[in-house]
């Protein structure tokens, strides 16, 4: 099995993020009351290619948070939007505050990954050379 890019790899957890972003947008009209049938299909069909992105974001980064059971629990725990309309203002609250870790989180690793991607340096490269000369001269 061929081994991703770093910039493969970028491209699918800021997809995967983009996704995260659109389920807000879903929590967001449960929040409101004011959806229609049609958003109810499209949340569910966002919730499963959140579901199934999972796997492959998991299979190609390692990253102690967000973790599998905890983006499950969240998916599981938002049935539908007149469940998340019908439900107190408490849990509503837990929920998008569940959400946001877990949006925090992907961009943590998305942070971290773009890092190590800053850090493949161009061969013979070097900061220290760069500037050496610079900092002598001052000295």
């Amino acid at each position: 099995m061929k081994t991703p890019s770093i910039d493969n790899t970028i491209q699918l957890v800021e997809n995967y993020t983009e996704c995260w972003k659109q389920l807000n947008h879903y929590l967001l009209l449960a929040r409101s009351n004011k959806f229609e049938s049609d958003d109810e299909m499209q949340f569910l069909e966002i919730k499963s290619v959140l579901a199934q992105q999972l796997e492959l974001v998991l299979a190609a980064v390692r990253c102690p948070f967000p973790t599998r059971e905890e983006v499950h629990k969240l998916l599981s725990d938002t049935p539908s939007l007149r469940y998340l309309s019908d439900v107190g203002e408490d849990v509503l609250r837990s929920v998008e505050s569940r959400w946001h870790r877990i949006y925090i989180g992907w961009q943590s690793i998305l942070g971290q990954m773009k890092v190590k991607q800053q850090e493949k340096p161009a061969k013979g490269f070097s900061f220290s050379a760069l500037f050496g000369r610079t900092a002598h001269r001052a000295a």
